[in-house]
């Protein structure tokens, strides 16, 4: 039986894990797969029932009948559909965000898309990023990374991506949000934010986005001979 190799990306908001995770598994050739899309795809669902996303007892009856498909796209892109629509650009709007964070602190939520993650490290070499990858996903994974950033950096870079798509946005209110949802990740009761025991330390305060891949090669190359 083949065996397929994993890397494990973690790390709080804004910290360029899925640009990052992405130029990585394309460099390497592995499949990239951007678990928080699919925690923004819930969230996003639960925005346009109308419910709040930190409602377990509205948000749970949703999951039922969710259509969540992923896909890649010619250029190897992850692209998001609920039902038929690709939601991919919807997905990355300022108040899914924080929708996100909301639901993904559901027990329910993160089981139904536990087992779902996993069986895509058994057919495919993944690059996977998220908030519990390398703790609680894939906690066998070949090479396990925490990636972060100051939350000053990681607003001004959040701040940068929004203009760059045309949607007006303050550095405060980025900061704010965040600040919060850091400390959203890391005191939830189910799966909270934190770095595994031996998932390598990457803080890219003060990397620009080449010298952070490079710095993430590196670390594989070291734990992952080619």
């Amino acid at each position: 039986m083949e065996q397929y190799r994993s890397i494990a990306i973690d790390g709080p908001a804004g910290a360029g894990k899925s640009t990052l995770a992405r130029r990585l598994a394309q460099a390497l050739g592995y499949l990239y797969v951007d678990t928080g899309a699919i925690y923004r795809t819930v969230a996003l669902a639960a925005l346009r029932a109308g419910l709040d996303p930190a409602d377990e007892a509205g948000v749970v009856p949703l999951l039922e009948g969710l259509d969540i498909q992923m896909g890649y796209g010619p250029d190897g892109v992850q692209h998001m559909c609920l039902g038929q629509e690709d939601v991919s650009e919807a997905i990355r709007e300022h108040q899914v965000s924080g929708a996100a964070s909301k639901v993904s602190a559901i027990p329910a939520v993160r089981a139904f898309l536990l087992e779902y993650q996993r069986g895509l490290s058994c057919a495919h070499d993944i690059v996977m990023d998220g908030r519990d990858i390398g703790t609680v996903v894939l906690p066998q994974a070949d090479v396990k990374i925490f990636l972060t950033a100051a939350p000053e950096a990681r607003a001004r870079r959040r701040l940068l991506e929004l203009e760059q798509k045309g949607q007006p946005a303050s550095f405060a209110s980025i900061l704010q949000d965040i600040q919060e949802r850091d400390r959203q990740d890391e005191t939830r009761a189910v799966a909270p934010l934190k770095r595994a025991e031996d998932a390598v330390l990457l803080d890219t305060t003060r990397l620009n986005l080449e010298e952070s891949l490079a710095a993430l090669l590196a670390i594989v190359k070291e734990r992952i001979p080619q």
